[in-house]
């Protein structure tokens, strides 16, 4: 008897996924990634927040490096500017005592997480409060809405008690 191939069953090899298959997985794949979305999506603003606080601290360091070195705080108008530019000096023969940038990183034009100004203000110690909690300016980030006196700001002395005993005390 003869051999005939076309009596035999045809097997078939299976290669490859089906459109269902890869359909099913991709739906799979985006659910997982929507949960780690959500779960992550507080833990990044926080850590935005505390990346802040971090760098109140190194602006108040500068702040009173600067103080050591020309006997007080930069004015209102001077700003926290003048800690990197000496132009900004009002004064010019505290220009010649000027470091020059009192940033170890040598930052320049300093902005927060969400690219505003950091707010800055001398206090004057009778009239608003600087005597009696021992600060003698205030420092902020205007938060992620980026207007000043909104929930959402964030201010040195906030760092420093978030903080606990590691603040300077200003």
């Amino acid at each position: 008897m003869k051999y005939d191939s076309t009596l035999r069953p045809a097997f078939t090899r299976r290669t490859g996924f089906t459109l269902i298959e890869v359909l099913i997985v991709l739906v799979i794949v985006l659910a997982i990634g929507g949960i780690v979305a959500v779960n992550l999506m507080p833990r990044r603003d926080q850590a935005l927040k505390d990346t802040e606080r971090v760098q109140l601290r190194m602006i108040e360091a500068a702040l009173e490096q600067f103080y050591l070195d020309m006997g007080r705080y930069p004015t209102e108008e001077e700003s926290i500017a003048s800690l990197w530019d000496k132009t900004k000096i009002e004064d010019e023969n505290l220009q010649t005592k000027h470091m020059g940038n009192y940033f170890a990183q040598g930052k320049k034009n300093l902005k927060d997480q969400w690219g505003n100004e950091y707010g800055y203000r001398p206090l004057d110690s009778e009239a608003e409060g600087g005597e009696s909690d021992g600060r003698k300016y205030e420092l902020w980030s205007n938060g992620p809405d980026g207007e000043e006196g909104t929930e959402d700001d964030i201010k040195l002395e906030e760092a420093t008690e978030e903080e606990g005993a590691g603040g300077t005390g200003i």
